[in-house]
């Protein structure tokens, strides 16, 4: 049975149509001074509390019970679970969903095929630790004896935008780290810019590609290499001043990277979400390896939350609920976020991709055409130069966006 042919979300769709027009913010708050208390969470994390507001939602108990009747009709938590025990859920491409298990700090076993991923996880965390101390301390040196001051991430997409996002975000935590740079762009004035500011004795470049031919990522390692060699004029040297995420162990080795600085991820990762595997290595490398594991700690409460909290106190659950509500009741086609913190001003474009890539479907599990709405359009800049540019439109216009 198809979405919109569910007996929950007809009810939905009736009761919007007849009643939707009524739903005012100020009159909700009015007539309930419990609102707030009804349509919050506060998540008690290990390292402190979290606030989850959405009581300035147009949303009613009555309408909030519905969207929860239809992720349990939708077999949500049966979904959920299938993820978690590596089912190969993507079933496009016949693989497992498993970003969870990079992060898996309990280390309970968790299986693809019979097999647990947590050794070659672990194996690869510990690869990256050990590396992450030679480049920081200093024992990693450069083709001229001085150590690294400097780390160019060659990579696209998600091999781009998580680790862009995180370094900004946690830029106060890079103190003893090499700064990090991002080159995505094949236009040569991505590299070339980035480039001119750098010393070539002092630069380290990874080259994140899983197969190690992605046309936009290997045509700026070469012009990385080719600025290189004119410093340096000695092939060996690239072993010294690069790196590669990657599977493809001959091509790495064709490049002049030496293998053993080979980084290794799996095909039960996405790329929008491997900022956790070895494609965060950059982030390991500016702010130091122990905030990384801080870094998945966190990732796994979340994932842990996420797994075992009923889904009426699940907050992933219930923002995708409004997601749904909003996007496929009111209309709504844009989702904007909008942070203050001016450390999560790449926060937008990373979340962009985890939701658009995900979303973007138009055919359904069961190989139907969608005649529903799967995801909305995400963008969004940093609040504070928003409300000087396009909040003039959110609020006056005649679109709505959320």
């Amino acid at each position: 049975m198809g979405l919109t042919s569910d007996p929950v979300f007809r009810r939905l769709e009736q009761w919007f149509k007849s009643n939707a027009g009524n739903l005012n913010m100020r009159n909700m708050f009015d007539a309930d001074k419990e609102r707030f208390g009804k349509f919050s969470l506060i998540l008690n994390t290990d390292d402190g509390d979290i606030l989850l507001d959405y009581s300035k939602n147009l949303i009613s108990e009555e309408i909030l019970k519905m969207l929860l009747d239809l992720a349990k009709s939708r077999g949500v938590e049966a979904a959920r679970e299938r993820m978690f025990t590596g089912e190969k859920i993507n079933f496009t491409e016949g693989r497992a969903v498993l970003h969870i298990a990079l992060r898996n700090r309990s280390n309970a076993p968790i299986c693809v095929g019979g097999e647990d991923v947590m050794p070659d996880v672990n194996r690869v965390l510990e690869k990256m630790k050990g590396f992450c101390h030679k480049v920081r301390s200093g024992e990693w040196k450069g083709y001229t004896g001085k150590a690294i001051t400097d780390v160019v991430n060659i990579g696209i997409g998600g091999s781009d935008l998580g680790p862009l996002m995180v370094t900004e975000a946690l830029k106060p935590y890079s103190t003893g780290g090499p700064r990090a740079w991002f080159v995505s762009n094949i236009d040569g004035t991505h590299i070339a810019k980035t480039l001119a500011g750098l010393n070539p004795e002092t630069t380290l470049f990874i080259v994140a590609s899983k197969t190690f031919t992605t046309q936009e990522t290997i045509t700026n390692a070469e012009s990385a290499k080719e600025w290189l060699l004119q410093a340096a004029k000695d092939p060996s040297v690239v072993a010294k001043h690069f790196v590669a995420l990657s599977t493809n162990a001959p091509k790495v080795k064709d490049f002049g990277i030496d293998t053993e600085n080979m980084f290794e991820f799996w095909d039960w990762v996405g790329g929008r979400y491997s900022l956790w595997s070895a494609i965060g290595l950059s982030i390991a490398l500016h702010i130091g390896f122990e905030n990384f594991e801080q870094l998945l700690c966190g990732a796994h409460w979340m994932d842990n939350h996420f797994r075992s909290t009923p889904l009426e106190s699940n907050a992933p659950v219930l923002l995708a609920l409004l997601g749904i509500w909003y996007i496929n009741f009111f209309q709504a086609e844009t989702h904007a976020l909008l942070p203050y913190d001016q450390y999560m001003h790449r926060f937008a474009a990373y979340f962009q991709q985890g939701d658009m890539e995900s979303n973007g479907k138009y055919i359904t599990n069961q190989g139907t055409r969608v005649n529903y709405h799967t995801g909305p359009i995400v963008w969004g800049e940093p609040g504070t130069n928003g409300q000087h540019a396009f909040y003039q439109l959110i609020h006056q216009g005649r679109w709505m966006d959320v």
